[in-house]
């Protein structure tokens, strides 16, 4: 095996380098992915046919279309539709915001309904209004049942987060390619990104356990 670990090591630094973007992309997505999520989620259990069609609609298209095509949309189509130069960054966060919220949404919305129906009917007997009763007591309650669920959601965003690369996006695949480039070797490089998203998705896996394990013993 023609294995040569010495050639890369002055490149490791540049490669861990990519960590700070990977976590980023995953993070802020994540983030306004669960607000945007949550949002959808309200709209398609309300009574409202038009937005809740719409919604729906949303989660269809996102769900039903590979991610790496609307990663490439949204950065080479939005300076030709609006004349808006997206920079790499703000492409790879809108696109993993819009298509995450897309899955959060029906996470979301399975929660709520799971809710028990005792909850609901108690808190419309208390006189309780709509708005109210949704982000004080159904909602949080829903939460609580798919937090595990959200933290899988974020790590597989994490893992997605790797086709930034095809946009030039400098994280950790990215940097991997450019050391790849500039040593003529594929294995090395490779095993290091492989190697730091297995360590940090193993991290994520570790803390979905330890709530799971808290919301047990907290039920």
């Amino acid at each position: 095996m023609d294995l040569d670990f010495a050639q890369i090591v002055p490149y490791i630094p540049f490669i861990f380098e990519g960590i700070k973007v990977t976590l980023l992309v995953t993070l802020l997505s994540v983030v306004l992915g669960f607000i945007w999520g949550s949002i959808l989620a309200l709209i398609k259990i309300s009574k409202f046919g038009p937005l809740n069609w719409l919604a729906v609609a949303y989660t269809s298209v996102f769900r039903g279309t590979p991610l790496i095509l609307q990663l490439t949309f949204v950065y080479f189509a939005t300076p030709q539709l609006t004349g808006y130069n997206i920079s790499q960054l703000e492409a790879a966060v809108l696109t993993f915001t819009l298509n995450s919220a897309a899955y959060i949404s029906e996470t979301i919305r399975g929660g709520i309904l799971a809710v028990d129906k005792g909850q609901w009917e108690a808190a419309k007997a208390l006189g309780i209004p709509y708005r109210r009763m949704m982000l004080d007591i159904i909602l949080p309650q829903g939460i609580k049942n798919i937090l595990p669920a959200l933290v899988n959601e974020t790590i597989a965003l994490l893992k997605e987060s790797a086709l930034v690369s095809t946009i030039g996006l400098a994280d950790i695949l990215q940097n991997a390619n450019v050391v790849k480039g500039a040593i003529y070797r594929y294995f090395e490089p490779y095993l290091i990104a492989g190697v730091l998203y297995y360590v940090m998705v193993m991290f994520l896996t570790w803390i979905a356990r330890v709530v799971e394990r808290r919301m047990r013993r907290s039920d």
